[in-house]
């Protein structure tokens, strides 16, 4: 099956999965790899205009990698995965979105630059 879209990960996202335990880490990639196959709300949700969610809860513990889209390549359609968290609540902290809105600005402004 190709994939919908193609994966990037920025270095805060690619620190957060190598701080997990292998299995953890693995699990989270396996549905990201799922995400890109289907689509299924349950691995990949939009939480505003511009920022998704990759979601898995593994073990008792909700994991979540936000990202972006990057559709300025006509040829790729990126999704850029800003960080990563371990979720305590059913909501994704405000904060946690703004993280990823100012990731997706600097993304931009910095692809515009080269």
């Amino acid at each position: 099956m190709e994939n919908k879209f193609e994966i990037v990960l920025l270095a805060e996202a690619f620190s957060f999965l190598k701080s997990l335990d292998l299995k953890h880490a693995n699990k989270i990639l396996f549905n990201i790899r799922k995400a890109q196959q289907k689509n299924d709300p349950e691995l990949f949700k939009k939480l505003t205009d511009e920022i998704w969610e990759f979601r898995t809860l593994y073990q008792g513990l909700q994991y979540r990698m936000l990202a972006f889209w990057d559709k300025t390549d006509n040829t790729n359609t990126l999704v850029i995965s800003t960080h990563g968290f371990t979720k305590k609540k059913s909501k994704v902290p405000d904060n946690e979105i703004a993280k990823a809105e100012t990731q997706r600005k600097k993304y931009f402004q910095n692809k515009l630059k080269n």
